[in-house]
């Protein structure tokens, strides 16, 4: 059974998207400058031509290094609709589980997208069809929590992108519990500080 990893960017201010976010904004307002790595410089939503080609340098080495060996990946429902659904198909390695209420709303298998309910239930089918490979929770902050509050995950990597936000959803509202991190590597660039520990 592969590892649990979870990833995540956050501000500087530990919130993973701006004030009022939702349809219009998927990442709240100005929160799209924590995706600045990801896109490889500044964008918006108004950008629908950008995408990670242009992610480069140390960014892409992140993230080639953390999606190597991705057998499979969950993801909270908000995240799923504030990406649009990433144009209709998963662009991850594997099945992207999309965990939510609504499982009415599954797309065709095709599309490489499936709509469980449950997080142990989403785990469970995430390692079956992960195999040996590993299984991401690529939040948002309340999968992220709920795989930490179950003692589940192995790595927990943050990016964390050089803006203070001053609202939003923080990563770690409401999480009480007391976990040591060994820092497993960095990488650094201008738009982001990428971070992966282990979770002892």
């Amino acid at each position: 059974m592969g590892k649990v990893i979870a990833a995540i960017t956050t501000s500087v201010d530990g919130y993973i998207v701006g004030p009022q976010d939702g349809p219009e904004h998927g990442l709240g307002i100005g929160g799209e400058r924590l995706h600045y790595w990801v896109m490889g410089g500044p964008w918006t939503y108004a950008d629908d031509g950008r995408d990670t080609d242009g992610m480069q340098g140390a960014d892409r080495e992140y993230f080639e290094a953390l999606t190597e060996g991705l057998g499979c990946g969950i993801v909270g429902r908000n995240m799923y609709d504030a990406a649009g659904a990433w144009g209709g198909t998963n662009p991850f390695p594997g099945t992207l589980i999309v965990l939510t209420h609504r499982t009415q709303d599954q797309p065709d298998p095709s599309t490489g997208f499936l709509f469980i309910d449950g997080f142990d239930t989403a785990l469970t089918k995430a390692r079956e069809l992960a195999g040996d490979g590993a299984v991401s929770l690529g939040g948002g902050a309340d999968l992220i929590r709920q795989g930490l509050t179950a003692g589940v995950v192995d790595e927990l990597a943050i990016s964390t992108a050089p803006v203070v936000l001053g609202g939003g959803k923080r990563l770690f509202e409401g999480f009480e519990q007391d976990l040591d991190l060994e820092v497993l590597g960095t990488w650094s660039s201008p738009y982001a500080t990428h971070v992966r520990y282990a979770v002892r």
